[in-house]
């Protein structure tokens, strides 16, 4: 760290990490053709600095020593020699990344020839890894030729189906032993396509879309003589047209890497595809009695003389459109000159260009659209065919003739809704029948059609169809509602249908109409539509108007005191809104001089539409029954409060919410209204009450008494201590400030009944009154988790002049902070003798233990045997 920066470093250079770092250029050497443009990468591994890191490159012709070439940050690094080439941007160094450059060279020559040196400078303290790398460069002469060969017949414009070949030429006399690769392509427009390579390799890649064409043999690359390529197309496509060129590129090995020393290219010729003419005529309209012999003609008009083949089709469809789904296949005749048909139907060819029809005993479901379908085939390569054209006649209408059924249709309103939510009701009726058959069967179908100027195109939308085997399907407007119950569609007679809308909106106004649709019973039992009639529509509107709620409040007795009764009423009036029926909410709003609670509003009573009565937030238990809703008409509504206190001062409102009658029971809320505030406001000059919080110990240890005092001043007017009384709530906020919600701990009503609620720990509360403007809480064991911040919320009541007692506001005092600290000495005391006591007890019984059992478990006798002289004496061992 305290070694001296080499003087050319850039302070912007970043140490390299202490485990070494390596430059890298490419391995072995590059080749390149004279007058290409030569890049040479270098990069930085473990790099891990922000900035970018600086490079050097230098040149070393063959045998010579190295030249200052390029350098990312010092200016006058480059040798003069090359100063004018990167002042007119011949050689450029591009940075790609931090820790990486590239050395781009335009226009290389011979001279360029030699080893090029990438280094970096280093900041480290020791020199660790290599911080230099050197690339050689090979420069070779332009010895590729390519050349456009000689275009055989039948020349670049041909008919589909038709062969064709292209040929080019490409040579090189390269000093050294290269490769070529070889590619056709072909530009249509923007769009290029490669068709099929030879690579440097030797081996055959054809391009995307053209693998199964290669595959059969339908396209090849073949060699013609030592220079020439031939490109062979059995069976041109119309995809074929377009400008081919030929692209060759010269390859070199260099240690097992191939490199692309150059490319070149060459357009050949210009390939035209002239499609095949073919035309298919039909006879267009064909009138045809029921039972009789239908005979259509399919004439074909083509130019093509060769070996070509036919495929006819007769298709069958309901529309003129043969595009629809739907037209299915009568008879065909196959290119092998084979007919597929259905025993009432057959296919007759006449001549080489003219295909019959003919379809035996019409009936009235043959009625409709014919198509001939033609395809003309050619025979391809390796016994495959292929389609050269196709044509698709215009539709031939076929009309079969039958006694038509003659019948009208009526449409009628029955039930014409005047607001939203109402039933709507249309009836469709066949009416004049005449020249019924007994197997005609009706059915119908409903639409929709929105209301617009006279001068708008509007589609109708399909509500819901009857086929002719009664099964009904609804359309994308009414299914949801046909599955709810919403829209019903009935028939009530043979000759009457029925469509009920249970609850009109607004979006269902417009004009709705019925289609009669008539089905005759075929030979098959099936059923065919013969005749559809439509009625006139009926429109289905009301006047849409906002609805309209009006409430207005007022005091009979505008001036009272507190104890006496609070009256008020309010009017009600609405418009455009179908039978309403009202539900009434009275709210009162605290008034703006109370501070603690500034324009809080507060739901009192409400009656709903069923003149159901309901307390809301009335918590006043002593007064439950001072409050009064009643209904005095269907439009008017009073409320009365009794023995008003003087908390009960505040702005009073009605609001008021319009009902509508749905289906059944059920309501829907139309609109609300909010009347006209009600001041109650007392006069009063009575005295004022002040709450603060006292105690002798805020700091306690742990299971010392804790007392609080709340202390109640008054101002003003001098009381009789027997005309006050107090409701006085404690609460705590466990934290060290006053994020937390506050705890109730314990509360004293006016009465004398204390509540205290219960806590997860062992301390008890205890709350007396100590005098009359005192109130003492108590905290029996203080524990850890009774510090906090402490305060008194107190309720004062004041008897007034008539005896009745009245609720003053509520008032609140200051939180008090009490400090529960730990008696360290006392804590410790008993863990530390039964510790000690444990830890005597068990060294005497370990010694106990030892004792006896060396005495008594490990003693063993050893009694000897008696042995013969003459024997060796055994070894005894303990």
């Amino acid at each position: 760290s305290g070694s001296i920066a080499p003087p050319r470093l850039s302070p912007l250079i970043v140490a390299a990490l202490c485990r070494g770092r390596v430059v890298r250029v490419p391995k072995g050497s590059l080749v390149r053709v004279e007058g290409t443009e030569l890049v040479i990468p270098c990069n930085v591994s473990d790099y891990d600095g922000p900035s970018e890191q600086n490079f050097d490159w230098s040149f070393s012709a063959l045998g010579g020593s190295f030249v200052e070439l390029a350098s990312t940050w010092e200016a006058g690094f480059p040798a003069q020699l090359y100063r004018e080439r990167l002042q007119r941007g011949d050689i450029v160094l591009r940075r790609t990344a931090n820790d990486a450059v590239e050395l781009h060279i335009k226009n290389i020559q011979p001279s360029d020839q030699g080893h090029y040196k990438c280094s970096t400078p280093s900041t480290d303290a020791t020199v660790q890894g290599n911080y230099e790398d050197t690339v050689q460069v090979k420069v070779l002469p332009d010895a590729l030729r390519v050349a456009a060969g000689p275009q055989p017949s039948p020349g670049p414009s041909l008919r589909e189906g038709e062969p064709f070949e292209l040929r080019c030429s490409a040579s090189t006399a390269s000093p050294l032993h290269t490769h070529l690769a070889l590619l056709w392509e072909v530009r249509r427009g923007p769009a290029r396509r490669s068709i099929l390579s030879l690579t440097h390799e030797g081996r055959f890649r054809p391009g995307p879309g053209y693998e199964q064409r290669y595959r059969i043999g339908d396209v090849r690359l073949d060699t013609v003589g030592s220079d020439g390529y031939r490109l062979s197309v059995s069976q041109a496509l119309s995809s074929d047209q377009g400008s081919y060129r030929c692209i060759v590129s010269e390859w070199i090995g260099e240690q097992g890497n191939w490199q692309e020393i150059q490319e070149k290219a060459v357009d050949v010729a210009t390939v035209v595809i002239q499609p095949t003419v073919l035309q298919v005529t039909v006879a267009r309209n064909v009138s045809v009695a029921e039972g009789k012999l239908l005979d259509l003609s399919c004439n074909i008009t083509t130019d093509r003389v060769d070996d070509v083949r036919p495929e006819v089709t007769w298709y069958f469809s309901r529309t003129p459109d043969s595009t629809l789904p739907g037209p299915h296949v009568l008879a065909r005749l196959d290119r092998d000159s084979l007919v597929h048909s259905s025993p009432h139907v057959a296919l007759s060819h006449m001549d080489a260009r003219s295909y019959h029809l003919l379809v035996r005993d019409v009936s009235r479901e043959n009625a409709g659209y014919y198509f001939c379908h033609v395809a003309l085939w050619t025979p391809g390569h390796n016994r495959t065919w292929h389609k050269v054209a196709e044509a698709m006649s215009a539709p031939a209408g076929v009309a079969v003739t039958w006694l038509e059924p003659d019948y009208q249709v009526y449409l009628n309103a029955s039930k014409v809704p005047e607001f939203s939510d109402d039933l709507t009701e249309l009836e469709c009726r066949i009416v004049d029948m005449k020249s019924t058959e007994a197997g005609i069967r009706f059915t119908v179908s409903w639409y929709y059609r929105l209301n617009r100027r006279s001068d708008d195109v509007v589609a109708s939308e399909l509500l819901a169809v009857m086929n002719g085997d009664w099964t009904l399907k609804y359309g994308e407007r009414s299914k949801q509602r046909a599955q709810d119950g919403d829209f019903i569609f009935s028939k009530e007679h043979a000759d009457t249908f029925n469509f009920r809308i249970q609850r009109t909106t607004e979006e269902d106004r417009g004009n709705y109409y019925c289609v009669v649709s008539a089905w005759t019973r075929q030979r098959n039992d099936s059923w065919v539509k013969s005749k559809d009639v439509f009625s006139k529509p009926v429109n289905i509107f009301w006047a849409s108007e906002d609805s309209v709620l009006v409430v207005k409040a007022r005091q009979p007795k505008p001036f009272f005191a507190a104890g006496n009764t609070f009256e008020m009423t309010c009017k009600v009036s609405s418009k455009n809104i179908k039978s309403p029926r009202y539900s009434v909410l009275i709210t009162a709003e605290k008034p703006v001089g109370d501070l603690s609670s500034p324009n809080e509003t507060k739901y009192i009573i409400s009656l709903d539409q069923d003149s159901v009565v309901k307390l809301e937030n009335w918590t006043d238990a002593s007064r439950v029954d001072g409050v009064v809703l009643e209904k005095v008409q269907e439009d008017e509504f009073r409320y009365r409060m009794y023995q008003t206190q003087v908390s009960d001062a505040g702005l009073y409102r009605c609001v008021v919410t319009a009902w509508s009658p749905i289906r059944g029971s059920l309501w829907r809320e139309a609109a609300t209204s909010l009347s006209n505030p009600i001041e109650i406001d007392f006069q009063t000059s009575g005295p004022v009450f002040n709450a603060s919080v006292h105690s002798d110990t805020p700091s306690v240890i742990r299971g010392d008494l804790i007392k609080l005092f709340c202390i109640i001043t008054v101002e003003g007017a001098a009381l009789d201590p027997d005309d006050m009384a107090f409701d006085v709530s404690w609460f705590a906020v466990h934290s060290f400030g006053l994020d937390k919600a506050p705890v109730l701990l314990s509360s004293l009503d006016r009465k004398g009944i204390v509540n205290t609620a219960e806590r997860d720990w062992k301390s008890g509360l205890s709350l007396e009154r100590v005098s009359v403007l005192e109130f003492l809480l108590q905290v029996h064991g203080s524990e850890d988790q009774d510090f906090g911040n402490y305060y008194c919320s107190v309720t004062p009541w004041v008897k007034s002049p008539t005896g009745s007692w009245q609720k003053e506001a509520e008032i609140q005092s200051k939180p008090i902070f009490i400090t529960v600290k730990m008696d360290v000495l006392n804590a410790f005391k008993y863990p530390l003798l039964i510790g000690v006591g444990l830890s005597t007890v068990i060294g005497l019984l370990s010694c106990l233990i030892g004792y006896c059992s060396s005495h008594w478990c490990c003693k063993k006798e050893v009694q000897e045997t008696r042995r013969e002289r003459r024997r060796l004496m055994s070894m005894e061992m303990d």
